[in-house]
């Protein structure tokens, strides 16, 4: 009697085949899902590619690097809009377990040869991926992740204590490329920056002075000299040749509360002028002059910035990627999906991408408009 009621009942209601450990698994992927952060997305582009195709790379906070074909991304946000999904979940082209814990930033080594993707993290290791294994793949995505080997591995240096303890690994929490001289500037947790060369995989040079650890670190080649931004609430101008500190940069002086950092620092194609982003704004100095040119208040911490010509694109601790001219007018303000915004990057089209909490990642157009909105499967651990 029992079994005829059950077998009359739909399958939807029938228990007997439930998978508990299915459905955790399910939960917990949802929940590490929604709680990833992307730190870094980044276009490759150059201009001498023959695939027409537009390509990204992602830096996560479950320590993976992972590489999108935008086309890809656009058709499927395309037709999750269709059937009124949030949010597009794409599957990359490659996903690699990078580091041992988030993956902060990544950024493209341009050899004509062998261009590069080196990507730093919690781990305080810098790897060097190389790009033509990323950007096609013909492992299948679900026996990826270590299938990768780095080219290159450089890990900062320990130091030394009392009775010969070492210190543990700093973290790098930003990178810079040198493409002139074949170097890479770290910036890290125990309030140094590194200059490690591409070529022999050795620090060339250490830049202490800071106090605190280090967000940010950008390079002005013409004078050789490489910019960071700290926790101290500082940014620190450095001579490349010296290591010496030749100025510091004040953006967050005078402000009311304690509590302040520079979280990013960028320099524009010109290398005469220099942003900040702030916990509570930007700031603007001519590094002809040393002068400031403009303090702007934000609502919310700026996380990152950047140059597009003479303007700044700018986002932080809100849903908003904006625009100011170099005096400080608000141009454009676009909501984006981001509910917190870690990074944003420029493709010589006009396009922008920003990246940032619940693993999403937001392409713009130059006009404004959204292209796409996606997220990723990460790493099934």
């Amino acid at each position: 009697m029992a079994t005829a009621a059950a077998q009359a009942l739909p399958a939807s209601m029938d228990a007997r085949g439930w998978d508990e450990a299915s459905y955790r698994r399910g939960i917990l992927r949802a929940r590490d899902l929604s709680s990833r952060t992307l730190f870094r997305a980044v276009f490759f582009d150059h201009s001498d590619e023959t695939d027409p195709d537009v390509l990204l790379a992602a830096a996560s906070s479950d320590g993976s690097l992972a590489s999108f074909s935008l086309s890809s991304c656009i058709s499927s946000s395309s037709a999750s809009t269709q059937a009124e999904a949030a949010v597009a979940l794409v599957d990359p082209v490659c996903i690699v377990q990078a580091h041992s814990g988030p993956a902060y930033d990544v950024r493209f080594y341009p050899d004509p040869q062998q261009p590069l993707l080196f990507s730093c993290g919690d781990d305080g290791h810098i790897r060097g991926w190389r790009w033509h294994e990323m950007q096609s793949c013909l492992v299948p995505l679900s026996l990826q992740g270590d299938h990768l080997e780095p080219a290159l591995d450089l890990v900062n240096p320990q130091h030394e204590g009392p009775w010969g303890a070492r210190s543990p690994i700093p973290e790098n929490n930003a990178i810079a490329i040198n493409k002139q001289d074949g170097s890479i500037f770290a910036a890290a947790g125990d309030a140094c920056a590194y200059c490690w060369d591409v070529e022999t995989g050795k620090c060339k040079m250490t830049f202490k002075g800071h106090t605190d650890y280090l967000h940010s670190v950008a390079i002005r080649e013409s004078n050789r000299q490489v910019v960071t931004g700290s926790e101290d609430g500082t940014a620190r101008i450095w001579d490349c040749r010296s290591g010496k500190c030749t100025q510091v940069v004040h953006p967050v002086k005078n402000k009311a509360f304690q509590s302040s950092w520079v979280s990013c620092v960028a320099i524009d194609s010109s290398e005469s002028w220099l942003a900040c982003g702030t916990s509570s704004g930007i700031s603007v100095w001519s590094l002809l002059s040393n002068e400031c040119i403009f303090n702007l208040d934000c609502y919310a911490p700026v996380q990152d910035l950047l140059f597009d010509k003479n303007q700044i694109l700018a986002v932080g601790a809100e849903p908003v990627l904006s625009r100011f001219t170099i005096n400080g007018t608000v141009l454009s303000q676009i909501k984006c999906a981001p509910q917190s915004a870690f990074s944003v990057s420029i493709h010589s089209s006009g396009m922008a991408a920003v990246a940032g909490y619940g693993g999403l990642v937001d392409v713009i157009s130059e006009v404004g408009s959204h292209l796409c909105t996606f997220g990723s499967h990460g790493l099934d651990k």
